[in-house]
């Protein structure tokens, strides 16, 4: 797993400084992760364990804004109990009740009070799990006291209007105490939420995910692809996740967004690599990879 210690990287893109925050690790099952990839494929690129489990990462963006902090996803909080925390292989409990995340913010000098702005790709609970945390007196409270939080309007319908596919992905108190706050922002379509950072819809993997681009002028560009493409071991095209509930939606937005990536030679952050954390990328003729 993913030694806490490792659990930070920074990079200047034009104006703003930006940092890769890994919030934890996680194991999910190799097949799902990789939807009809066959397995002796997928498994050169990341080797399972005996239970067919491929170590993951719940990797954070976090952006110094002359607007205060902005926090891209939080991964999976400190609410689960020990049974969801085996099934899922999660390791990411932090100093003082916290997780990885705030371990992260305190590495870098900061504190969760800093964070003006918190945008989920969506709000899955390893993605959202973080927005909210339990107080030693069991009480849910929103994690980032003074943030205001950011999602699809389309995405917070979903996850509240659940089935028997999608309602083991969503849990309401990763955002009920901060609805109940006043403070979740619901938005529709592309938008600038700080200048310079914006959201752009990447469907496939919910019908509502959005990555979320950070232009820092001069032709810098970083795009937190959140679920459209987890690792860099996704970049080919049709390796898509089982988890996916539009796979062919997911492959639409990997054909627009990746090729603009090449030509425009933008950084891209995987939020579930266990090891890269952000790369630019090259088509070979074949495939998209790592450049």
């Amino acid at each position: 797993m993913i030694p806490a210690f490792a659990s930070t990287q920074t990079h200047t893109a034009g104006r703003f400084r930006i940092h890769a925050i890994q919030a934890g690790g996680q194991k999910l099952d190799g097949g799902a992760m990789f939807g009809v990839v066959p397995k002796p494929l997928w498994e050169k690129r990341i080797p399972p364990d005996e239970r067919n489990r491929i170590g993951l990462g719940m990797r954070c963006l976090l952006v110094e804004h002359d607007d205060g902090l902005v926090l891209i996803d939080t991964g999976l909080g400190n609410k689960e109990n020990a049974k969801f925390r085996e099934i899922y292989g999660v390791e990411n409990e932090g100093a003082g009740g916290g997780t990885w995340l705030e371990d992260g913010l305190r590495a870098l000098g900061f504190g969760v009070e800093d964070v003006r702005t918190v945008i989920n790709t969506h709000l899955h609970f390893d993605h959202a799990g973080g927005n909210t945390c339990v107080l030693p007196s069991g009480e849910v409270v929103p994690t980032f006291p003074k943030a205001r939080y950011v999602v699809q309007q389309g995405e917070h319908h979903w996850a509240t209007h659940t089935n028997e596919r999608t309602g083991a992905s969503y849990f309401g108190a990763n955002w009920d105490p901060v609805i109940g706050a006043g403070r979740f922002e619901f938005i529709d379509g592309d938008k600038e939420i700080v200048p310079g950072i914006s959201t752009v819809a990447s469907p496939g993997h919910t019908p509502f995910h959005q990555s979320v681009l950070v232009d820092g002028g001069n032709g810098e560009r970083v795009l937190f692809l959140g679920d459209v493409c987890p690792t860099s071991a996704h970049l080919p095209l049709p390796w898509i996740m089982g988890y996916d509930v539009e796979p062919l939606v997911t492959l639409e937005s990997k054909r627009r967004l990746l090729p603009r990536a090449v030509d425009e030679g933008w950084l891209l952050v995987f939020e579930h690599d266990a090891s890269v954390a952000w790369s630019r990328i090259a088509h070979d003729g074949k495939a998209f990879r790592v450049a």
